[in-house]
């Protein structure tokens, strides 16, 4: 996620190299901008694209809301909404934020289960008409704020193991809520439209994919015996990492889906949306610190950083994520192709647990 580090957009066509994106980055220094600036990103805009015909390649039945909470910067923002994506919104700041680029409302869906009212009230001024919900409480703030707004039920699935970013018990309705959700919901006059769900971050495999799809049909089958109006809309959440992770999930998903949504696939009649975020909020941006202080420990070489996690790197926090580093040589070109150390990099807070990279 972008702390304080300022941006430097790379604007090219084509997509750029290692080296010559760190020949921007040593362009960028040895100009005395890093000065200035202090520690910065380069956004390459082209890995943007390209991670998003990716998506379309993989997922052609599925449309991306990008997540805006994991990256919110203008720039990249702009960028997916050129590119025609969606945009899962959490709060009124960010469904601000995404209207001021002059997308339309109805490439926002509010996916937030606890709002308050204030938000659900702008949601209702400014026309986002898709929200998600998973309590009785949030059903009458929203019958009570915004009763047009078309709803996605989120049902609380079996979470992928190993997950890096797990959801615990505060999202998404039980097996046993989800029924009397649809007869309160149903009671109340508002228009249950489809089904949410999200199965944690970093880790989907063939067997997390399948019960999430078979437990959103069950839900599906639930509304059409309480004779709610047939639902149409299938949120498969987020958790998508690039790569070939992703070729896999995406492989199991289209399996899955035409196990249980044989004839909704057949004739089109069910939209299909999910909520990446890191997907395509991280390999774009690459982050550039500078060494600030430096100490030795026996064969341990020591260094301090000018960013952290309490800053650029906050998702370091979470013990399953990892940065990968690559020292670059500025104003001493004879460093270049000596031998390197166990080292360990701090970042520049007075927290002790602000390290970046232990044993590197």
């Amino acid at each position: 996620m972008v702390g304080e580090a300022n941006l430097i957009e790379n604007r090219v066509e084509k997509p750029v190299s290692t080296d010559g994106l760190f020949r921007f980055i040593k362009s960028v220094i040895s100009d005395g901008q890093q000065e200035e600036t202090g520690p910065f990103y380069v956004l390459d805009l082209s890995a943007t694209r390209s991670l998003v015909e990716t998506w379309f390649h993989n997922l052609p039945m599925v449309q991306p809301f990008y997540a805006v909470k994991s990256n919110p910067n203008p720039a990249f923002l702009k960028e997916m909404a050129a590119l025609g994506t969606g945009f899962d919104c959490a709060s009124l700041p960010e469904i601000e934020t995404i209207l001021s680029l002059g997308v339309s409302p109805d490439r926002i869906v509010f996916a937030n289960t606890c709002k308050p009212e204030s938000h659900i009230k702008y949601a209702a001024k400014v026309g986002v008409n898709l929200a998600t919900f998973d309590s009785n409480c949030e059903l009458e703030k929203i019958k009570k704020w915004h009763p047009k707004c078309e709803l996605l039920i989120r049902i609380k699935v079996p979470e992928a193991s190993g997950s890096a970013f797990m959801f615990g018990s505060k999202f998404g309705a039980l097996p046993e809520e989800i029924v009397p959700l649809l007869k309160a919901a149903q009671e109340a006059k508002l228009q249950v439209v489809g089904v949410s769900f999200h199965i944690g971050t970093g880790a989907i495999n063939f067997h997390s994919i399948q019960c999430a799809i078979e437990a959103a049909k069950t839900t599906f089958d639930f509304a059409a015996q309480l004779g709610l109006p047939k639902m149409h809309i299938l949120d498969i959440g987020g958790g998508f990492t690039s790569g070939p992770k992703f070729t896999d999930a995406a492989s199991a998903l289209k399996v899955a889906l035409q196990k249980y949504f044989p004839g909704e696939l057949a004739d089109s009649s069910l939209k299909i949306i999910a909520e990446p975020g890191y997907f395509f909020a991280n390999s774009p941006f690459t982050l550039a610190t500078s060494i600030i202080g430096k100490r030795e420990r026996g064969d341990v070489k020591e260094y301090w950083i000018n960013d952290g996690v309490w800053g650029s790197m906050n998702i370091l926090k979470d013990e399953h994520d990892e940065v990968i580093c690559t020292p670059l040589t500025i104003k001493n070109p004879t460093c270049e192709g000596l031998k390197t150390w166990n080292s360990t990099v701090f970042g520049p807070t007075c927290d002790p647990n602000d390290i970046v990279l232990k044993g590197f």
